[in-house]
């Protein structure tokens, strides 16, 4: 079965009501993306996810665009402006609630061919094991997308401890997909917000989790990143280096390299001769397939894009579902 991991979902309802229980939280969070993304490129992204709310909303066009690209399963997660990292700790618990419920209820329309992945609030580390197990074990998700930081928590935070140790003793997806970019104003202009800020915060997201020890601690992790992990991957060279010849980059017990072989990658990279160092870099058993549907910045036809990209057929057939198999089995809980 041909796997898509990484697909999102539209929850217009769930936006309206944060809108109602916090219209100042939600004008000064308007104000922040509009200084980080910039009028032009706020100018351009409106329209074009108005023109996708029928592709990011129901399930019956979901399922035929799937048919059309050649893929079996998708994985759906929240479009990531559904991460609220801003709003309070009551808010935010109702959010990751509600968005939980409300994937829950999209995957289960179709749930032979989807696979449903919540939220928690991040920025409340206190409260995300809680609303893991609302995902997985009240809500039967497999796993949960997150973003690369929230407010002052980074991935490597002390407190988010619980949260890797639960994660991977109930074998949930961890799937990375940033939300916001860090660099601010700096890039305001010509969508390098998402072109450089993704990969950007991908990398900065993935080395703290490297660094700090935590796929050592939690070895049985299921972490994906989207966008091929961002730049990581193709600068990892860098990162080794400092791990030898600096005693304050050493306390993850190997190379930073080598766990690049224990996270998954879609394949969200653009370009064939991205495609195939990812799979030299991180192995052919850790790249997926992934389209990041249907923003304009994903893969229209990514089944293709795998395909065309000149890999052994046996690396073709395990990124385009033997690898997803082996982190969510086809039978899931519904």
């Amino acid at each position: 079965m041909t796997t898509d991991v990484h697909a999102h979902l539209l929850m217009p309802g769930l936006h309206s009501e944060v809108e109602r229980r916090a219209p100042e939280l939600v004008a000064e969070a308007a104000a922040l993306e509009l200084r980080r993304n910039g009028a032009a490129s706020q100018a351009v992204s409106g329209p074009m996810v108005g023109a996708r709310i029928p592709r990011l909303t129901d399930v019956a066009v979901r399922l035929a665009e799937m048919d059309r690209q050649g893929v079996d399963r998708q994985w759906v997660s929240p479009s990531p402006n559904h991460f609220y990292p801003w709003a309070p700790e009551g808010l935010a618990v109702w959010i990751a609630t509600e968005a939980n419920r409300l994937v829950a209820e999209h995957v289960s329309r179709a749930p032979d061919r989807l696979v449903g992945l919540g939220i928690v609030p991040l920025q409340h580390p206190e409260r995300v094991v809680e609303y893991l197990d609302d995902a997985v074990l009240g809500r039967g998700l497999a796993g949960v997308e997150i973003s690369s930081f929230a407010g002052d928590v980074e991935l490597s935070d002390e407190r988010l401890e619980p949260f890797w140790a639960r994660a991977a003793e109930l074998g949930a997806v961890v799937f990375l997909h940033p939300f916001g970019c860090s660099l601010d104003e700096r890039l305001d202009r010509y969508y390098l917000a998402n072109t450089v800020g993704q990969p950007v915060e991908n990398a900065v997201a993935l080395s703290h989790l490297i660094f700090s020890g935590v796929l050592d601690r939690h070895p049985g992790l299921k972490l994906v990143a989207a966008h091929g992990g961002g730049y990581l991957p193709t600068a990892i060279g860098r990162s080794d280096h400092a791990w030898r010849v600096r005693p304050d980059a050493q306390l993850c017990a190997h190379e930073p390299s080598s766990y690049l072989k224990r996270i998954w990658f879609d394949t969200v990279v653009h370009d064939a001769s991205g495609l195939r160092h990812l799979v030299e870099a991180a192995g052919a058993s850790q790249v997926v397939l992934g389209s990041d549907y249907p923003f304009d910045m994903g893969l229209d036809d990514p089944v293709a894009f795998v395909r065309s990209a000149g890999l052994p057929d046996e690396v073709v057939d395990r990124v385009l579902s033997g690898n997803a198999d082996d982190l969510v089995p086809a039978k899931v809980r519904a």
